[in-house]
């Protein structure tokens, strides 16, 4: 058991991060090696290749490996299992890069995240005798988050004027930044400012970064609007759009649900949602009473309880994404390729616009996924918005 938290500690905790300091590319080779090195312990720490066309996953066309959907189509899609990086993805020549500037924020300043560190390794904490989805963290205290917000200008933007944007988690995001020139360059999406904000640091139940991204709440979305755009029209005089059309969200596994509940909760102030990896599971902390199952619970009830909210949204999930990778927490609502399929199955249902891919031979927040697909998807998120 100690090699299992050994490896769990050093290599999935490391790939499940998200963390600006280390590179996706990293991430997925450091998941990659843990597989192996797991294959013998506990089943549970290595995610299986899901079969995409089996009983309970919605129905998917299902396109020629190197293809993708068009980008104003609608529904479920399957990819793969090649998955080559899109030319948008690069420096491309005579295109105008944009300006990145950034800026450091503390927690000393933030009236809504004083900050919180835990101090175990959640792998190896107890759970609930009472409750096996539950874990008891012993060792959360306060501590304070140093964290950076890097933003992206698109290139001509001329200072004071209004401006479009998509606000992202677990930045800062290069890939990001270089798609948008090309797609600005070639008029398939608006010039539009991308801000991309670090986490607060550690990951999972009991850690900062948990509890900003994880809780199905409007708590984060208050922190981005009262405390990080204002900054951000200050410091390089932005004119954020207050259109809600104009205005989007993005993320990575966790961040990605926080992208979704920015959205959900709030829809006039932001009605476009990207994500990869969407971690609608069960991982707030601590447990919200209202919503037992955590992020888990916006396919289950939120989504189908709830009236059809303005909202467009891009998903994309791997067949060998994450499933149940802590041993400690025993339920149904850890697996995030099973997630991601309910929530589309749900989106459907109630008839919203969304465009969903389901990859064959992609792992978790996939860097190969995320490069042939980072154009589609902004293409699709933004149709309907006015390109000058």
């Amino acid at each position: 058991m100690n090699l299992l938290r050994q490896v769990l500690s050093a290599s999935v905790l490391l790939a499940l991060s998200g963390c600006a300091s280390v590179e996706p590319a990293d991430q997925r080779a450091a998941l990659e090696a843990s597989h192996d090195a797991l294959s013998t312990l506990d089943f549970s720490t290595k995610p299986p290749t899901r079969d995409l066309r089996s009983r309970g996953y919605p129905k998917a066309t299902e396109l020629p490996d190197g293809t993708l959907p068009s980008p104003i189509a609608d529904g479920n899609f399957i990819i793969g299992p090649t998955h080559a990086p899109a030319p948008e993805t690069v420096l491309l020549p005579n295109v105008p890069q944009g300006t990145i500037v950034s800026f450091t924020m503390q927690s000393a300043d933030s009236k809504i995240y004083p900050g919180i560190k835990r101090d175990e390794d959640v792998y190896a904490a107890r759970r609930d005798p009472g409750d096996p989805s539950n874990l008891l963290l012993t060792t959360v205290h306060p501590a304070p988050w140093t964290r950076s917000v890097t933003v992206y200008l698109p290139a001509g933007y001329v200072a004071g004027t209004e401006v479009p944007f998509i606000v992202g988690g677990d930045g800062p995001d290069r890939l990001l930044f270089t798609t948008l020139d090309n797609l600005i360059a070639q008029k398939r999406v608006p010039a539009m400012v991308a801000i991309s904000i670090q986490n607060g640091g550690g990951d999972a139940q009991g850690s900062q970064r948990g509890l900003e991204y994880d809780a199905v709440s409007d708590r984060y979305t208050q922190f981005v609007e009262t405390e990080v755009l204002p900054l951000v029209r200050s410091k390089y005089n932005i004119q954020l759009t207050a259109n809600p059309d104009g205005r989007a969200t993005m993320g990575i596994s966790s961040s990605g649900a926080a992208a979704f509940t920015m959205a959900w909760f709030h829809p006039e102030l932001y009605r476009r949602v990207l994500a990869y990896s969407i971690t609608t599971v069960a991982q707030e902390w601590p447990k919200n009473p209202a919503v037992p199952r955590g992020a888990w619970e916006y396919h289950q009830t939120l989504i189908p309880n709830s009236p059809v909210k303005p909202i467009r949204v891009w998903m994309a999930v791997g067949d060998r994404d994450l499933y149940n990778p802590n041993p400690q927490v025993q339920d149904d609502w850890h697996d995030w390729t099973r997630a991601s399929q309910n929530t589309a199955k749900a989106l459907a249902r109630k008839g919203y616009h969304y465009q969903f891919i389901a990859a064959r031979n992609a792992v978790h927040v996939d860097r190969p996924l995320r490069a042939q697909t980072y154009a589609l998807a902004l293409e699709y998120l933004w149709q309907g918005y006015p390109v000058k």
